[in-house]
């Protein structure tokens, strides 16, 4: 055997408690047989000898000092207990108020299931089997006793999940200190009742009040709200600028009322002004203080200053929320991450994650249900999203609707998805409000140490319906059997007050008084019409002039300045050389003669935006590089892989620039651009899909927040979507950016739309996007950007046009129109499919086109009518308008444009289409068939007298059908 390094004294320092006996049990091993032992302890037995005896003479039995193997064994599986109470006492804590299930576990935290009696663990010294024990506790008997009051009481613990060893220590000895969170003084366990009181007179009030009608109370989860008002006091005392909020619709109502101040008259003019609930029954209200369109009552949010005098110590933002559950959430954190940071200066935005706090709160059916939830917590801890950590708290009735949890869920905890993300776990019964703060106290000192998430599962039940109409009886009987006769959580702290001599008979009963008198008072105002005035956001409607062409130009010299500045790198950092060739071609193109491609036009673009002093954030898979690799804002150096942008070089810039890599996940990283930009809409905020299709799995963000925020909340974005679109081939996924959707969701100018061909187009509407923001009239703008028009040579624009113009919403086409009296045909498209009509067009430039006239729409919504109106005038002998189109005729832009230009079309003017016949699928996955479809289209639209007819399929297509 080689010769090894004497192992001194000191190694036998790291064996203690159950390590110590393992090790005391291997030596015996090694005694009787040296071969049975692995090679490492016959090493370690060799050299040191044996290991010492167990410590601690005073409490040790003579056992300890003979050596006594059975004594050992008794102190490996007293340990064995006690780690298991750790790791799994809360499968058997006291943490469902109903009761209504067996416990798994309970026999696995009992000690004869260790073969050990009271006598065993009482001759066992505590320390042997629990490190750090406290000093009172002195026997393996009190050791067990303790842990089990902690682990399986009314608040459990799942840290075992959690690898990082220094987290996990430090929350197994929070949870096992008698100190740490300090417990409640008398003066704060009167608050806390009274708390409980307000909340649930208000839902009592509601329920008889207004009868019948919805609001999703919170009862049976009424800790939530003192739980809400510690997290705002803990954040508040550590110096947090802004406490962002987001939760679905139960318990809102009381959360607005009581945590963001909105005062019960208003909550209740809105319950007076309720539609009938026969005629409406889905809904039952609706919130008429705000947009144009409004949303019901329990989608709102608020906002609310919490003063110190004068000084708003903080703000508390509740997010408005649809009835999408959890897609509010990354929209919050992108909030919190807005709040945190600092985009006045050149270079990355400076991030502090104590000047804001996210809270979210889920239901237990949809925190496993919706897969947003799961995105979200991924992007956590990712730099570009990272805002230091979310507190959670599932507002857990253990049903979804009518649906059981043994139904909804395959994991054993609505928070077993946590686990995954190694975020703690607390586990507590909202039949003790005193639990409830303390695991808030616990998470917020948590959250401020390591900066992570930390999810506080709060257990509870539901007193009423999935609404107040619904009679829950008739799928939960037996459970609603239970509730019936179960003390609501005010009378079951009011008892234990009262038993503990903390409170009176008489000051409970005032207390219920003074909150009923409240509520009453403000109801006859409201009735009487002294209630005060909502807030109201009223919407203006936005006008078209908000979107006419505004001046765009940057002087040519700046321009050119700013490309060389673009162009340079670090002393000593070495490009990749196939990139810098690549990116030295761009040094001459805005000279006389060349010209400027899609990729230079958007960096020059960013450029000069940031020496306009407005910082740009832009996200998405792959955008640092671009998905075409044409964009290389952050380059890598080729030799020692650091990171360099020439954005964050730029001698004039006035303000930050970030671009992220996004994970691979629309929905959220599309929710948190937005919530970033309604919190931050100074900032020029762009997301970027990797295909214009991908935008689908972020459907219901565009549906319900970026597309209608505006109409239903006067919620205000700037936001830009770039999403890559046109038919090259490359199947049915990677073709169409599905403008169809967007154009459909168009109405009350609540967005743009465009299309663009060429690149000074794309300089000038970013520069015009970006100059609404933090604008009255800033709204969405969605970009149908291109793929192989990014290198083709006909989209390029000389640098005269980025230094001179604006954005144009109509473009004719430059090699036609001279003689527009003699036009019989007008073409009229969007994006790439005039691209390819330009190119047939210079290869019959010998040909007499005098008949023909193009229009490219680059934008398609607002509809740009009055931009249109003076070609067509200009046309006396226009027989017919053509749209032409690439893609199938019951998508892209046909069924939007068709009406439309039906409206304005002069006298007997035939309106046409010519495209691709009507398809389920966007695109063909055949090339030739594609080849051959986009050969068709052409050649018809530039043919006089072509009539429109279905494309006749190839033989290929015929075949595969």
């Amino acid at each position: 055997m080689a010769a090894k390094e004497p192992y001194h004294e000191s190694i036998w320092s790291k064996y203690y408690g159950p390590n110590l006996g393992y090790i005391q049990e291997k030596y015996e091993q090694f005694v009787k047989d040296p071969s049975s032992v692995e090679p490492n302890y016959r090493d370690l037995f060799t050299i040191s000898g044996p290991p010492p005896l167990a410590p601690d003479a005073e409490l040790a039995p003579q056992a300890v000092v003979s050596g006594d193997t059975e004594w050992l064994r008794k102190a490996v599986r007293a340990s064995k207990l006690i780690a298991n109470i750790r790791i799994y006492g809360h499968m058997a804590a006291d943490i469902d108020p109903l009761k209504r299930a067996e416990n798994p576990m309970a026999k696995w935290l009992e000690p004869e299931t260790y073969s050990l009696t009271r006598e065993d663990l009482m001759a066992l010294p505590a320390s042997l089997i629990w490190e750090n024990a406290p000093d009172e506790v002195r026997t393996g008997w009190d050791a067990v006793h303790r842990m089990r009051q902690v682990y399986t009481k009314t608040i459990a613990y799942e840290f075992g999940h959690v690898h990082d060893e220094k987290e996990l220590r430090w929350l197994n000895s929070q949870a096992e200190s008698v100190s740490n969170p300090a417990p409640l003084n008398n003066t704060e366990r009167k608050e806390l009742l009274n708390r409980l009181i307000q909340v649930e007179q208000f839902e009592t009030f509601l329920h008889k009040t207004f009868v019948g009608q919805k609001r999703f109370s919170l009862e049976g989860n009424d800790a939530l709200v003192p739980m809400l008002d510690e997290i705002v006091r803990a954040a508040a005392h550590d110096g947090a600028e802004h406490i962002l909020m987001g939760m679905a619709h139960r318990g809102r109502l009381n959360v607005l009322a009581h945590i963001l101040g909105k005062p019960y008259d208003i909550i209740f003019s809105e319950f007076h002004h309720s539609p009938n609930k026969e005629l409406f029954p889905s809904e039952g209200s609706m919130g008429i203080n705000y947009g144009w369109t409004g949303d019901v009552k329990y989608h709102l949010g608020a906002d609310r200053a919490v003063r110190e005098g004068e000084t708003v110590r903080t703000r508390i933002t509740l997010a408005n929320n649809p009835s999408h559950l959890e897609f509010v959430n990354p929209v919050v954190e992108g909030f919190a991450r807005a709040a945190q940071e600092d985009r006045k200066a050149p270079g990355l935005p400076k991030l502090d994650t104590n000047k804001a706090i996210a809270v979210l709160m889920h239901g237990d059916a949809a925190f496993p249900g919706e897969g947003i939830v799961a995105e979200t917590l991924n992007i956590g801890k990712l730099q570009g999203y990272t805002n230091g950590g979310t507190l959670h708290i599932i507002v857990n009735n253990r049903i979804g609707f009518t649906t059981e949890s043994e139904d909804s869920r395959s994991t054993h905890y609505a928070s077993d998805l946590a686990k995954g993300y190694e975020i703690p776990i607390i586990h507590v019964n909202a039949d003790d409000p005193e639990a409830c703060v303390a695991a808030v106290r616990l998470a917020s000192t948590y959250r401020n140490l390591f900066k992570k998430d930390f999810v506080i599962d709060l257990i509870g039940y539901r007193r009423h319906g999935h609404n107040e109409m619904d009679d829950p009886e008739t799928t939960q009987p037996i459970v609603y059997g239970k509730v019936r006769t179960h003390p609501t959580v005010y009378n079951v702290y009011a008892d234990r007050l009262k038993n503990e001599k903390v409170v009176t008979e008489e000051e409970v009963k005032a207390l219920y008084a003074e909150a009923e008198h409240e509520l009453q008072q403000a109801y006859d105002n409201m009735k009487e019409g002294k209630h005060k005035s909502a807030d109201a956001k009223t919407a203006v409607p936005l006008q078209s002039e908000s979107s006419e062409p505004r001046s765009t130009a940057v002087p040519l010299q700046t321009l050119q300045e700013v490309n060389r500045q673009l162009l340079t790198v670090p002393e000593g950092f070495k490009v990749y050389p196939k990139l810098q060739r690549i990116l030295q071609r761009r040094k001459d193109a805005l000279n006389d003669g060349e010209k400027v491609d899609w990729a230079l036009a958007e960096s020059l673009a960013f450029a000069t935006i940031l020496q306009d002093g407005t910082p740009i954030r832009l996200s998405g898979q792959d955008s640092q590089r671009g998905t075409f690799a044409h964009r290389h804002l952050v380059l890598h150096d080729s030799e020692n892989g650091e990171l360099f942008s020439p954005l964050h070089q730029l001698t004039d810039a006035k303000a930050s620039f970030g671009v992220y890599n996004s994970p691979l996940s629309e929905a959220s990283v599309l929710g948190y651009e937005y919530g970033y930009n309604v919190f931050a809409p100074e900032t020029f905020v762009i997301w970027e899909a990797q295909y214009g299709d991908f935008a689908n799995a972020a459907q219901v963000i565009i549906d319900q927040f970026i597309s209608a925020g505006r109409a239903k909340w006067t919620q205000r974005s700037n936001l830009v979507m770039l999403l890559p679109h046109g038919y090259e081939g490359q199947g049915p996924e990677h073709s169409s950016g599905r403008m169809e959707r967007y154009l459909q969701l168009s109405a009350e100018e609540n967005w743009t739309v465009a299309n663009l061909t060429c690149a000074s187009q794309y300089f000038h509407l970013l520069r015009r996007q970006a100059a609404l923001c933090g604008q009255g009239d800033a709204r969405p703008l969605v970009i149908m950007t291109p793929k192989s028009l990014i290198r083709n040579p006909r989209s390029t624009s000389a640098g005269s046009e980025l230094a001179s113009g604006q954005f144009q919403n109509v473009l004719p086409e430059p090699l036609l129109g001279q003689k527009p009296g003699e036009v019989k045909r007008l073409v009229v498209c969007s994006g790439k499919v005039a691209i390819d009509l330009q190119t047939e067009l210079e290869s019959g430039r010998d040909k007499d086109w005098s008949w023909l006239h193009i229009l490219r729409l680059e934008q398609l919504y607002p509809f740009p009518e009055r931009e249109l109106a003076p070609h067509l005038a200009s046309f006396r002998s226009l027989e017919e308008i053509i749209w032409v189109q690439e893609e199938p005729k019951n998508m892209g832009a046909w069924s939007y444009t068709e009406p439309r230009l039906r409206a304005i079309a002069p006298g007997n003017t035939k309106v046409r289409y010519i495209g691709r016949p009507e398809r389920s699928s966007p695109a063909s996955g055949y090339a030739d068939v594609h080849s051959f479809e986009q050969r068709r289209i052409v050649t018809e639209a530039l043919t006089m007298n072509s009539q429109e007819h279905a494309a006749v399929p190839s033989p290929k297509e015929t075949a595969s059908r």
